[in-house]
Order: structure tokens, then C-alpha cells, then sequence
């Protein structure tokens, strides 16, 4: 019964309602993770805005540059909003959005979420990242308090949407509701086999891209006798400890755009030590590169790689069978997913603010 209803719920709505007068339609996104951040949420927030201009919406962000902010400890790039539910529900009022989106759980989020059940604005939020996980590798926090009070976030919107079917069942089993399902994509323009150059490293080159922090569990990568070279992309508050820990491993820092493909194609294999991604965006950057991805076989790569990549419990197995699939089957896994099927399933996801709710704010626009 349970599973029944859940795959009912994560069904997505191919439709997506106009707005009701000559306007595009508008979808406010609430969101505590934003630039300077360099991760998974912003990136596909920002692809988000883009491709759904190109089916005529309009995404406007409500992010923490908007109010007073102070850093998060250990990661003082993230910022923390100081925003009163009243502050919140001003900045709604004056977007007048057709469609409300609560993309974090931080306290932006929590703002944006207390505003819109005073007025009963409908919204959705997503479920981005394994927070009680997150909390626990850091604090004595039982992770079943964290699901608990995620469980209260997400339930009291109109849907919550996970990145993949198989996340979407162990939530249901978590007794979260309303569950859809949004993709991801990749950009195969810039991820692009044909930027392979030579690293000037012993091959094979084993690649990792990402925050170097704990909850990516990089040791689990780093640790392994393998052949070659390994290979870490990326800035965190682990890099410092780690790059001290494993000298035989080349740590190059954060690199962007074009700088960053030329590393992607120039790897033969993609490392992904991560149990608690719930998607993990660079496995598709990798497949879009020609390259094959190795991980452990839990719920985002068993979702995200089908043949393209090598799960093992044993992740020195895994990486060393992912060199022999072929170049091909990575890039006909990459192939599959689109920032354009990404934006439309998003759209077909969200709830209708009622037509009356911010009617006197329009009526002043036009």
C-alpha cells in the first residue's frame, strides 16, 4: 500500500498553467544556498532559470543577499539569512508570483515556509541534500530528530520533489508525502570528450570533483592502492587536512568552466565515494566527458549511471572495472538527461498560487 501511493506521488504533471493575465508566469524560488556557493544546489538552480526562460517563465530568487547575513561555521562562503517570516512574506507580496518554490530548509526557508502558511500560499519545496546525515558526521544529533523535523518542513507543502525514484521511495518510507520526482542535466556543449589533453600525470587518472568536505567521504577515494594517478577538483574545509594526509594525491583547487571540462575529459575514471548525495551533478559532467564513473552502490549512482558505471562495495574494484567501459556508453548515459527536460518537469511539479492572492500588486504592475 505504502509503495503504491508513493509511486502515485512521484508521478510528475506534464502541464503547466499560464499566468491568468497577459504576463509570463512567475515562479518565485527561496532558496538559503546561493553565490558565492559553488555546489550542486546553486548550479542547478541558476541552469533552472535559464532553461525555463526559454519555455517562457520567469524565475525570480529570494536569497540571502536580499538581508543581513552572517557565515555558517567551518563554511564561512555560506551565508546565513537573519529574516523574519513578516520581511519575507514582504518580498513575496512584491514579486507576486504565480508559483512559490522552497528550494533549502535554511533559515530562509523556514522564513519563506512560515509566511506562506499564514496566508495558505500554496508552495513546493525539494529535498536536496541528506541533512540529517550532514548534521550527524558533525554533531551528536540523532538523525532520526533531524528526519523528524524534516519530516514537518516538507510535508506541510504542496509537494516535495526528490531527485530520483529510488530517493523517492525511501522518503515515502520515511513517511514524507506528496513526493515528485525532478531530474537533472548536464551541459554536453561543455562537457565535451574532445577537450582531452594530456595532465602530465601517470595514467590511469583517477578524477574526484567536488567540496572537499566530510560528508563527501573523500578518504574512502584518496585511500585506495590504485594504479596511476589521483586526481581532486575542489575547495573545502577539509583540503588543507587532507592534502597533508595523502601527498601522493594531486589536489588542483577550484576550477571553473572550460578549465574544468579540459580536467573532466583528461580522466579516465570518475571516483564518487559519496553515500549520501542524493543526486551528485558530477556523474553526469563526467558521463558528458566520455568518462566512466566508479561508486559505491547506493541510491544516487545506482539511479544516475545504469551501465555506465562500476558499483562495488569494494570501490578500489569499481574503479579499476570502470576502465573498461567504453567511452561510448558514458556518453550515450549523459545524452539522456537535459537542463531542458530538467526545467519542464520542475514546472509540471509546482502548486498555483490562487488567482486573488496578490490581485491588488498586479493590478499596479500593469
Amino acid at each position: 500500500m505504502v509503495k503504491e501511493a508513493m509511486l502515485e506521488d512521484i508521478a510528475p504533471d506534464s502541464s503547466f498553467p499560464a499566468a491568468s493575465d497577459d504576463r509570463a508566469p512567475t515562479v518565485l524560488v527561496v532558496t538559503d544556498a546561493w553565490r558565492p556557493q559553488l555546489n550542486g544546489v546553486v548550479h542547478t538552480l541558476e541552469e533552472l532559470a535559464r532553461s525555463a526562460a526559454e519555455e517562457g517563465v520567469d524565475v525570480v530568487f529570494l536569497t540571502p543577499e536580499k538581508f543581513t547575513t552572517i557565515p555558517l561555521p567551518s563554511y564561512p562562503e555560506i551565508r546565513l539569512a537573519i529574516a523574519s517570516s513578516r520581511q519575507v512574506l514582504a518580498e513575496i507580496e512584491a514579486v507576486a508570483p504565480d508559483y512559490i518554490h522552497i528550494a533549502t530548509e535554511g533559515p530562509l526557508g523556514m522564513a519563506a515556509r512560515r509566511a506562506c502558511l499564514q496566508r495558505r500560499l500554496p508552495f513546493t519545496t525539494a529535498y536536496h541534500t541528506r541533512f540529517p546525515e550532514f548534521i550527524s558526521a558533525r554533531l551528536p544529533i540523532p538523525e532520526s530528530w533531524s528526519y523528524w523535523w524534516l519530516r514537518r518542513f516538507h510535508n506541510s507543502g504542496a509537494g516535495m520533489m526528490v531527485a530520483t525514484r529510488s530517493l523517492g521511495a525511501e522518503m515515502a518510507a520515511r513517511g514524507f508525502v506528496r513526493i515528485k520526482r525532478w531530474s537533472r542535466g548536464v551541459d554536453t556543449k561543455l562537457f565535451d570528450p574532445a577537450r582531452r589533453r594530456d595532465l602530465g600525470l601517470p595514467r590511469p587518472v583517477f578524477l574526484n570533483v567536488g567540496r572537499v568536505a566530510v560528508e563527501k567521504n573523500l578518504p574512502a577515494f584518496l585511500g585506495l592502492d590504485l594504479p596511476g594517478s589521483k586526481v581532486v577538483v575542489g575547495d573545502g574545509p577539509d583540503l588543507a587536512a587532507l592534502r597533508q594526509r595523502y601527498p601522493d594525491v594531486h589536489f588542483l583547487g577550484r576550477k571553473t568552466g572550460e578549465e574544468l571540462a579540459a580536467v573532466y575529459a583528461s580522466a579516465d575514471v570518475f571516483v564518487f565515494p559519496s553515500r549520501t548525495d542524493t543526486f551528485g551533478n558530477v556523474m553526469l559532467e563526467a558521463l558528458a566527458s566520455g568518462v566512466p564513473v566508479a561508486a559505491f552502490p547506493v541510491t544516487a549512482p545506482r539511479d544516475v549511471l545504469g551501465e555506465a558505471g562500476a558499483l562495488s562495495e569494494n570501490l578500489r574494484e569499481a574503479a579499476l572495472a570502470a576502465l573498461d567501459i567504453p567511452k561510448e556508453v558514458a556518453l550515450a548515459r549523459a545524452a539522456t538527461y537535459s537542463w531542458r527536460a530538467c526545467a519542464r518537469e520542475f514546472l509540471g511539479n509546482l502548486a498555483r498560487v490562487p488567482r486573488g492572492a496578490f490581485a491588488a500588486r498586479r493590478l499596479s504592475l500593469r
